[in-house]
């Protein structure tokens, strides 16, 4: 069995006091450059390894950071990803890492600057935020970057921005994945929509890289002639509006059979799918929401890619924690899996995004 290196050792060893050698383990500051030196070159050759979670709790510090997210009450997609944020806080508290969260208006860039002013102005030690807007988003991380607060982003990737880490999705293999999807139920010579039911859908990229991501498939895996065509529908919070809209696309589509819808909003094209018309057109979307899986079990939503937003709350709290308090080195991207749910295993995601291990 392999002996415990204990403080004391190492003291004995350098020739220290016990204080001294656990003040460079923990990082305490107070000790000569040559001294410290000394003590992690004996530590390293008797083998110490500290026991991070133990000094975490001994060190009897708080730590603040912050969350940025839009408002959880207004979306059930962010409710999840709130909820996500919740369970992790729940399982760190004890170690010192507290949170402030701060929300904004899903559709406003002007909230999303207000909240991050005032999530600014409580100095936290990080942030937590989904770059939902890209330039008000570029903003917020030079601001981190010139005060030097690691910044963890969620859902959407920027790959020119340099924060601590990236969780979610990779939008261009979503994208395929739908494709390959929906290629399924269609047959050459018919014609398939990518539709956007977002705000300001040309310049958001993850929905640019699912698109890519979308059209590369059926570029790759020529065997069908299917026709691709692209729209953008930000009326969707107006159900005649949008039941229009989906009319008039059909009307001009004689062989469109099959939809990609790129947001959670999946539901609300379903919803009008199956009153106006009778032709059979297959719906790809993202999101186990409730009004997306009561759909799918209705056979009216075909396939659902989860795109795991309570456990990129989760994650993106515990990296935080990690990188705070346990000081380890955190992975740059960090993709979570792309779940396919269909009618028979739906149940099962449904629970199992829901349930996190809280004990650290």
């Amino acid at each position: 069995m392999k002996k415990r290196i204990r403080i004391k050792d190492i003291a004995d060893k350098a020739g220290v006091s016990t204080g001294t050698v656990d003040r460079v383990l923990h990082d305490r500051g107070n000790v000569a450059p040559d001294v410290k030196s000394k003590v992690l070159e004996v530590a390293k050759e008797l083998g110490y390894e500290r026991n991070r979670l133990a000094s975490a709790l001994a060190y009897n510090r708080t730590i603040r950071v912050a969350t940025l997210l839009p408002n959880p009450e207004k979306d059930p997609y962010w409710k999840q990803t709130n909820f996500g944020i919740q369970k992790a806080l729940k399982a760190v508290q004890h170690y010192g890492l507290l949170s402030e969260q701060f929300y904004f208006n899903l559709f406003s860039p002007k909230s999303f600057i207000a909240s991050a002013r005032q999530a600014l102005e409580k100095k936290p030690r990080g942030i937590l935020f989904p770059p939902i807007f890209s330039q008000e988003a570029h903003w917020l991380l030079d601001q981190c970057k010139e005060f030097n607060i690691p910044t963890v982003i969620i859902n959407t990737n920027i790959k020119e921005a340099t924060p601590l880490c990236y969780i979610g999705q990779d939008s261009y293999q979503s994208g395929v994945l739908g494709a390959r999807l929906l290629n399924f139920g269609l047959t050459s010579g018919q014609t398939c929509c990518i539709l956007n039911i977002d705000f300001n859908t040309k310049t958001a990229h993850h929905l640019l890289e699912k698109e890519r991501g979308f059209r590369d498939y059926f570029v790759g895996n020529g065997n069908k002639q299917v026709e691709i065509i692209r729209k953008d529908f930000e009326g969707f919070n107006d159900r005649i509006q949008l039941c229009s809209f989906l009319k008039k696309l059909i009307r001009e589509h004689h062989s469109l059979h099959g939809i990609f819808v790129t947001t959670s909003r999946t539901h609300k094209v379903a919803d009008c799918l199956h009153e106006i018309t009778d032709r059979k057109i297959k719906i790809v979307g993202f999101d186990l929401i409730d009004a997306n899986l009561k759909y799918l079990q209705e056979n009216k939503i075909n396939f659902l890619i989860n795109q795991n937003p309570a456990e990129q709350g989760f994650q993106g709290i515990m990296n935080l924690f990690k990188h705070l308090i346990l000081k380890e080195k955190i992975e740059k991207i960090q993709y979570l899996p792309l779940d396919i749910v269909v009618k028979e295993n739906a149940e099962y995601y449904r629970k199992r995004q829901m349930t996190f291990e809280i004990a650290i």
